[in-house]
């Protein structure tokens, strides 16, 4: 029981906080709303104020229980000297009837007892247990930003993980769930007193209901996930832009910037709400003939102040300012742009859809394939156009327009979230002048989403709440006995721990819940550092990936001062230009390598070092498709004799047309003949070239899933790699790495 009230200190400490900021901003800057969209703006607003604070102790590298126990404390005793815990004095919004008090009392309570028990159940969700809380337990660890250039989600704006950070420090997983359920609980309210002040009472009613019951609401709102905190920010503008629109409090730019910049803050996918914010002012001062240079200076100050943070720390870690995207415009070494574009290939694509025409149904009714489903009601969404004879359903449309133009690069449902809120108003103000269909739908929505009646709907194996663990989110249940029951990954992690020293570094193809374990784990596919690691493994154990192919230049021999191979033409866009070993000759005999030689590349000039290195399985590759004029080039500190240069490179450059150059010593660049291939039948030793590779670049440890590439391959041939098996972990087989001995 004493880890429950633990828990339960760390979300309620973090929401007070956030309450009280948001109340003091809104005293301050003398703001008058009614009484019940009060509460949950000061919470939405003080969020995005407390993630502000938490970055910049993050970045002092000061990040202690202590200094988060001071700062909450200071905060909530100047609110409560300042009054903010007093009842409002303000109007109360428009009643709501008997009906629809009783229906929404009912509603919540019983969605309310089953989002909280199973938040507050110990954390399984995959993204949640692995980089949201797994990052920030490594912050924490560390008491701050460390530099991370080896995961591209901790190049991802972490707004909400921030408040994550705050309440985990006391309460650790399942407090920072519960932080996100305070949000799930908070979107409802938001829509209601919305709709109330704006005479939709009923369908305010009837939209919150929509929400709040929405299996996907109910399965990633309970969870260190993101997706229901982003809505309710993203709603959150909508709902202070249409305030504003209403009173013309001028002040209102203030927390309508900062929610807006916050929107960057916590997901890219959303930072449209600032042009969106932008726009909406622009036009309502102008409608004014307002002066328009100090509100939209304001309103861009209060945006920079939460976003900009997040920017300068990727431009200054990854070199990147919105890394893990637009890597052709801003490129590094960090995230390959090849990478960039098959993952948001793999985004459109995923889950096994092969018709377009399977998602409404997926999304709505099966959740098979998508991740989560929004509820039956929600195959009604066309209904919404009726909308259109409303202004405020032709408003909520096109906003939910909007906000759904990401959901194109990704095609899980909870990525439809941000728009959701905007929907299901739109769905019940188009059905409301019906009689009793309002109700209706309402109430049906919530019995067909309650699990034990939605598990006789869905598909099975849909992702949804199971069940009602209240032993396990007390902890009467041990989390360690709850967690090694039910979650694999839970298992594997404290094996990790256990059986790997301090400081150790594991390479996997796969992932771990890095939340559980503080062992650093580094995954192939999440970084340029973690590809080259992948390619090093697969060229040794793949003969497809070998480099087998040869390319020889000859030549007069002469002196030279640089080496520069350039292709001459556009190749498939499939292929990329890519060398192994760049090796010139004089008289036949390879030209020792020196330090003082100067390596360049055109594109990706960080890994060109790798044709030089000596050992076949790494490899220079551009990591996009092959134009004319990419390069890699090699300059002397002075003039070389050679005759010739051989180019070792895999079966995939066969199609390849390049042309050598050298520069001779009187600065021209002279064109040295075309090269003569020939092909070596086998190779040997490339399991230990990689081996040591990988040891070079800090990897001790190799964690193999049963679903890796190489997992059969490690096996079969362990004593051929230099691997020692270490633990044989339910399929999973966590390898050490042997020292080479010469």
């Amino acid at each position: 029981m004493p880890q429950a009230f633990y828990i339960l200190f760390g979300v309620v400490f973090t929401a007070f906080t956030c309450y009280t900021l948001g109340a003091l901003l809104f005293q301050k800057l003398r703001l008058t709303f009614h009484r019940e969209e009060e509460r949950p703006l000061s919470l939405l607003c003080g969020a995005a104020m407390l993630h502000g604070i938490v970055f910049v102790i993050m970045t002092a590298q000061v990040a202690r229980k202590g200094v988060f126990l001071a700062v909450g404390c200071v905060i909530l005793c100047y609110g409560w000297r300042r009054g903010v815990f007093r009842t409002p004095l303000s109007a109360p919004l428009p009643p709501l009837s008997r009906f629809w008090r009783v229906s929404l009392a009912v509603v919540f309570a019983a969605y309310g007892f089953l989002y909280w028990i199973n938040a507050m159940a110990p954390e399984m969700s995959p993204d949640g247990s692995s980089y949201h809380l797994g990052l920030v337990a490594r912050y924490l660890r560390e008491h701050g930003f460390p530099r991370i250039t080896t995961t591209m989600y901790a190049n991802l704006t972490q707004g909400i993980e921030m408040l994550y950070a705050f309440a985990f420090v006391f309460g650790r997983h399942s407090a920072a769930s519960l932080v996100h359920c305070v949000f799930t609980l908070t979107l409802p309210l938001l829509i209601l007193s919305h709709a109330r002040r704006f005479g939709m009472a009923q369908v305010g009613a009837a939209a919150a209901i929509f929400v709040l019951c929405a299996p996907v609401v109910g399965v990633v709102g309970t969870t260190a996930y993101i997706d229901v905190a982003v809505a309710s920010v993203v709603f959150a503008v909508y709902s202070l832009l249409r305030i504003y629109e209403q009173t013309r409090q001028r002040e209102l730019i203030v927390p309508i910037g900062l929610l807006a910049g916050f929107c960057f803050a916590v997901k890219y996918t959303v930072a449209m709400a600032i042009p969106f914010a932008a726009i909406w002012i622009l036009l309502l001062l102008r409608k004014e003939k307002a002066a328009l240079l100090r509100p939209l200076a304001l309103f861009a100050a209060c945006v920079a102040l939460m976003a900009a943070p997040w920017a300068i720390k990727n431009w200054m870690i990854v070199g990147n300012p919105v890394s893990p995207f637009l890597n052709r415009y801003f490129p590094n070494p960090n995230v390959l742009i090849s990478f960039e574009e098959e993952y948001i290939a793999s985004m459109r694509q995923y889950g096994n859809v092969k018709d377009w025409r399977q998602i409404p149904l997926d999304i709505t009714v099966r959740g098979a394939h998508l991740s989560g489903m929004l509820g039956v009601l929600f195959v009604l969404t066309p209904l919404a156009l009726l909308s259109l004879r409303f202004p405020e359903g032709r408003r909520l449309l096109l906003t939910a327009l909007l906000f759904s133009l990401p959901y194109v690069n990704n095609i899980g449902t909870r990525f439809l979230l941000p728009a959701l809120p905007f929907y299901a108003l739109a769905l019940a103000l188009a059905c409301a002048r019906t009689p009793r269909l309002l109700p209706a739908l309402a109430l049906g929505h919530a019995l067909l989403s309650w699990p034990h009646v939605l598990r006789h709907v869905c598909a099975p194996g849909a992702w949804k709440l199971e069940h009602i663990a209240v032993a396990a989110a007390l902890r009467i249940t041990d989390e360690d006995r709850y967690l090694s029951a039910r979650f694999d990954g839970y298992t594997v992690a404290r094996v990790i721990e256990a059986a790997v020293p301090k400081g150790e570094i594991i390479f996997t193809f796969g992932g771990v819940p890095d939340a559980y374990t503080t062992r650093e784990v580094r995954v192939g596919y999440m970084s340029g550092w973690g590809r080259n690691v992948s390619e090093a493994i697969w060229t040794a154990a793949f003969a497809g990936n070998a480099p087998v192919r040869r390319l020889e230049f000859r030549f007069p021999r002469q002196p030279l001062r640089a080496f520069r191979l350039r292709t001459s033409e556009a190749g498939p866009k499939d292929l990329q230009f890519s060398v192994n070993e760049f090796r010139i000759l004089n008289e036949q005999k390879e030209i020792p390598r020196r330090e003082d030689w100067r390596v360049h590349a055109w594109p990706n000039p960080w890994d060109a070092p790798m044709a030089f290195d000596n050992n076949p399985v790494t490899r220079w590759r551009t990591w996009e498709a092959i134009r004319q004029g990419m390069m890699i080039e090699v300059v002397f500190p002075a003039a070389v004799p050679a005759d010739g240069v051989l180019l070792e490179t895999a079966n995939d450059q066969g199609f390849l047309k390049v042309e050598l150059y050298g520069l001779a010593e009187s600065g021209n660049w002279l064109r040295l003949g075309s090269g003569r291939e020939y092909s070596v039948v086998e190779m040997h030793g490339l399991r230990r070239a990689a081996m040591d590779y990988l040891r070079q670049q800090g990897v001790s440890y190799i964690l193999a899933a049963p679903d890796d590439p190489c997992y059969a391959e490690y096996h079969i041939n362990q004593p051929w790699w230099g691997l020692q098996l270490a633990r044989n972990i339910g399929g999973y087989r966590l390898y050490r790495i042997e020292d080479r001995k010469e």
